[in-house]
């Protein structure tokens, strides 16, 4: 869990200091054109997104790590605080993919 006053910070950063927030996650990439542009990790191409709406919908992480096995528990640890860091831009990554 990240702090209430460093989550404060992260959201009021530009996009610009948020991309390099995101380069400083080790494991997470954002890439034009690869899963759409969406976080993603590490050089896979299994978006942020998608990892945390299998865990909405109650996967646990063991259940993840089984179904995806290139994926390493630091890899969710990384999804997990991405996610927190960016909740909105997982939902509409979410809401996209949705959406057809």
């Amino acid at each position: 869990m990240i702090t209430k006053e460093l989550r404060q910070t992260l959201l009021t950063l530009s996009s610009e200091e948020k991309n390099e927030i995101i380069q400083l996650l080790d494991g997470i990439n954002k890439t034009p054109k690869v899963v759409g542009g969406n976080a993603r990790i590490r050089n896979t191409r299994i978006p942020v997104w998608s990892l945390f709406q299998s865990h909405q919908m109650g996967a646990s992480d063991l259940e993840i790590l089984e179904a995806y096995p290139e994926l390493t528990q630091t890899d969710l640890i990384n999804a997990w605080f991405y996610t927190e860091t960016f909740p909105d831009e997982i939902d509409l990554a979410i809401a996209a993919n949705e959406a057809g």
